[in-house]
């Protein structure tokens, strides 16, 4: 399976957040990579109390990237639902993260 050799590889090559090293907190989209290799590893449950937006991000994502092949009648309407969703879940994880 060459698929999960890679994972390996993502764990030694995981970017380091330069708002982080910066600034000394976390930023908005930390935990998003560790939260990758844990859906790759198919901990569902551990991806996501890592980073809860990564999957409705991914969906996003796939629903674009669908719209701009298929061209649904009411694509763009539901990227831009799925796309505030995720900045929600995005920004109350990040208070959270500060809260608790």
């Amino acid at each position: 399976m060459k698929f999960l050799a890679i994972i390996p590889w993502l764990e030694n090559h995981m970017l380091a957040c330069p708002y982080k090293s910066i600034i000394g907190i976390d930023c908005p989209g930390c935990g998003m990579q560790r939260s990758f290799i844990q859906l790759l590893k198919g901990n569902f449950i551990e991806s996501f109390i890592i980073y809860p937006a990564l999957l409705p991000i991914m969906f996003t994502l796939c629903l674009t990237a669908l719209h701009l092949k298929l061209k649904y009648k009411n694509g763009a309407s539901y990227i831009k639902f799925s796309f505030i969703v995720s900045i929600i879940i995005i920004m109350v994880n990040y208070i959270f993260k500060f809260i608790l």
